[in-house]
């Protein structure tokens, strides 16, 4: 079958051996390829199938999202609802180290299925991974009635994350870098900055945008740093964060609350905002095309939002 890696060459789709083992078998619909697959490609990180965002049909035909998160379930963490901080050997996720789903076909355990709504395309179900990931910043937040929400970034989880903020009711601007993410961020009904913000999301994950993200908080706000950082995380000193005396909320992933996964209300919001799927899926390749699925991807300003390859 055919998957995408990533090799002295780049990111190639390539023949590999069909996975065996114990899981349930799905033919892949859609697979997203997430800021961090670029990062990884560009670290030159081998050795795995590449596609944590991925969603398919199982041998009925039956759709399924799949929450990538490969956890024991016994530990504390994974007990109280958090399975993305599991402490058992073995935890990790499919797509990153491990083989993931941007593959024609892939074996998975069950318990990382989620059967879909039937509103939902399971072409557009890639979408849950990212807004669960956005959707678990908002919670994290703990944003109270009446206050005032900001994004900084205007990608994919930028846009998932202030989606979800006025999912529960809340005002949210959007502070976007180009002009295709402040056209998607209108379309979708949220406004530009202006003023200070009780709560400030950085979903940008840069230098730039940390500071921005201080400089944008009221006294006493709370900053949600949602972008990835793979060294040290530049927050501002006392200039802004301490003499504001801000607070930061740090957000990793997803997990469960009150017996509820998060990437199931997630489903639910997309189905309830179908302008989501239409505004945020900007290219779609077939699995063959991945290289340039991925240059694209990687180019911000040439009018990506969310790059999808479809096996």
């Amino acid at each position: 079958m055919r998957a995408v890696v990533n090799t002295d060459d780049g990111i190639r789709t390539i023949d590999v051996d069909e996975p065996g083992g114990p899981g349930v078998r799905l033919s892949v619909a859609a697979a997203g390829i997430c800021g961090t697959d670029v990062q990884f490609a560009g670290f030159g990180m081998t050795g795995f199938v590449y596609g944590h965002e991925f969603a398919g049909v199982d041998d009925t035909g039956r759709p399924y999202f799949v929450e990538p998160t490969i956890y024991g379930g016994e530990c504390d963490e994974c007990r109280d609802g958090n399975p993305q901080r599991c402490t058992e050997p073995g935890q990790g996720n499919l797509g990153v180290f491990s083989d993931g789903g941007m593959a024609e076909t892939v074996v998975v355990p069950e318990y990382t299925l989620l059967a879909l709504p039937p509103q939902l395309d399971v072409k557009d179900a890639c979408l849950i991974e990212p807004g669960a990931v956005a959707w678990h910043a908002v919670r994290r937040a703990q944003v109270q009635p009446g206050e005032r929400v900001l994004v900084v970034g205007g990608g994919t989880i930028g846009l998932l994350a202030a989606a979800t903020a006025q999912h529960h009711g809340f005002d949210v601007d959007v502070d976007t870098r180009h002009s295709h993410q402040r056209a998607a961020a209108e379309r979708l009904g949220f406004g530009t900055p202006s003023g200070d913000y009780d709560v400030v999301i950085d979903a940008a994950g840069s230098d730039s945008s940390l500071a921005s993200s201080a400089r944008a908080a009221r006294r006493g706000g709370r900053i949600v740093p949602l972008g990835v950082y793979m060294d040290t995380m530049p927050i501002p000193g006392t200039a802004i964060s301490q003499v504001k005396e801000l607070s930061y909320v740090n957000s990793i992933a997803y997990g469960r609350h009150d017996g509820v996964r998060e990437v199931e209300e997630v489903a639910a919001m997309l189905v309830k905002k179908p302008d989501l799927a239409r505004t945020l899926i900007t290219h779609r390749f077939p699995i063959e095309d991945a290289g340039e699925a991925f240059r694209v991807a990687a180019d911000r300003a040439a009018g990506a939002i969310k790059v999808v390859i479809e096996p």
